[in-house]
């Protein structure tokens, strides 16, 4: 155990290390220079993260050694930010730069799911990001979670795409007190959602070492909690390499799995968001989300649904009740309601959810007539039998377009 604790801690302080080279440089066009400073300790922090690997996870010791399947993958990125509002009136620099490195472990069947889902990728990233206009829009520094799922695989090639969600750090957001940033109308608060979406054509040199070449898409944004929130998209070409201390090639446990039945489930969900009041004082009130839906199970591991949901939103009645706008008749211009339908992936006790709506009714501050909605289910309960199917909590990002309105929170049910 002491050797262990030996292990973690030097692989702690190398990571600050790491964390440390992704952010003394000032200019973004300077992290290719922090990166190579970065990489000679990256064999350092390989041999640790064997190490931690080996005495600390033991993966069904009958078909593969300690660590099968554990990497981690380095990535350089290079973009350009995306002007997706007329709102959007920064000065958008030429090249913004990213580094991204993300510890991965390779699934081969120890769980049910890992085999209907053809043997994912799961991880955790950290991506820095140096926009390219530091007094405007300043660092970016994420983690998050990922999925990654094969597309494509021939020979020692392969297609990939992996999708990911977490939490950002921003060092400038907009503010109009020193240190004044009154051009920054993207962000509104300096922690952030982060999400990352890339797809990576993968070419195998062994079983220890893959290099990659793909595309990739980031989107940062408060959800519009504060004010102002247009949210931050990058668009970019990334390559890198990724190193497997053991092997990328565990020995499937393959097993014969039951088809599950193709049922249907009548479900509902309830939720709240909170947006910055528009109105005096700014305050940040809440809304309420009501949500009933029908779904049907398809290839054992996917829902496809369709419903309707209500919405109230404090925000709105707020700005209407405080400019004299619709006056008596307030509550009435203050909810929305659509039809929607989605998908749901399930991953094990998570379900990764994509939604598409249409408004019926819509509150005084009209916004597009569709709506995106992607987030994610956790299960409490998930069975076959008995009248309660399903209990999850639930969180949501809804936009229009490309542009957050709320973050929901929330619990359903599935009978």
């Amino acid at each position: 155990m002491l050797k262990v604790g030996r292990l973690i801690g030097n692989l702690r302080y190398n990571m600050l290390i790491l964390l440390f080279g992704m952010i003394v440089s000032s200019e973004p066009n300077r992290i290719y220079i922090c990166s190579i400073a970065m990489f000679k300790g990256l064999s350092v922090l390989f041999a640790l993260i064997s190490g931690v690997y080996f005495v600390t996870v033991s993966l069904a010791q009958e078909c593969n050694p300690a660590g099968s399947g554990l990497g981690i993958e380095a990535n350089l990125i290079s973009g350009k930010i995306i002007r997706h509002e007329k709102k959007f009136t920064a000065p958008i620099p030429a090249l913004s730069n990213a580094l991204d490195v993300n510890f991965s472990s390779k699934t081969f069947g120890k769980k049910e799911w890992h085999q209907r889902r053809n043997f994912p990728v799961w991880g955790v990233g950290i991506t820095y990001t140096g926009y390219g206009n530091n007094a405007v829009f300043g660092h970016c520094i994420s983690i998050y979670p990922d999925l990654q799922i094969p597309i494509l695989r021939w020979k020692n090639l392969e297609w990939t795409f992996r999708f990911g969600d977490g939490v950002a750090y921003v060092t400038k957001k907009y503010q109009r007190i020193y240190p004044i940033d009154t051009l920054n109308t993207a962000i509104g608060t300096h922690f952030n959602d982060f999400a990352i979406l890339m797809t990576d054509l993968k070419i195998h040199m062994d079983e220890h070492w893959h290099l990659q070449f793909g595309a990739n898409f980031t989107h940062i944004s408060n959800g519009d909690l504060h004010q102002p929130n247009l949210g931050v998209n990058m668009g970019g070409i990334h390559a890198g390499v990724q190193y497997f201390p053991v092997t990328c090639r565990p020995k499937p446990m393959l097993r014969d799995l039951p088809k599950l039945k193709k049922r249907w489930l009548v479900e509902a969900r309830i939720g709240v968001a909170f947006n910055e009041a528009r109105a005096k004082d700014s305050l940040t009130v809440p809304s309420y989300i009501t949500t009933f839906y029908v779904s049907r199970r398809w290839q054992s591991m996917n829902k496809f649904f369709c419903g309707f949901d209500y919405a109230y939103h404090s925000d709105v009645y707020a700005f209407l009740k405080n400019y004299g706008v619709e006056y008596g008749h307030e509550m009435g211009h203050s909810w929305d309601g659509a039809i929607f339908a989605g998908n749901e992936c399930l991953v094990g006790r998570f379900g990764l959810v994509a939604q598409l709506g249409c408004y019926y009714h819509q509150t005084w501050l009209k916004f597009d007539p569709f709506y995106e909605k992607l987030g994610t289910n956790i299960y409490l309960i998930r069975q076959e039998r008995g009248p309660l199917k399903e209990l999850f909590v639930s969180a949501f990002l809804l936009t229009h377009e490309i542009v957050a309105q709320y973050g929901e929170f929330g619990m359903g049910v599935g009978f």
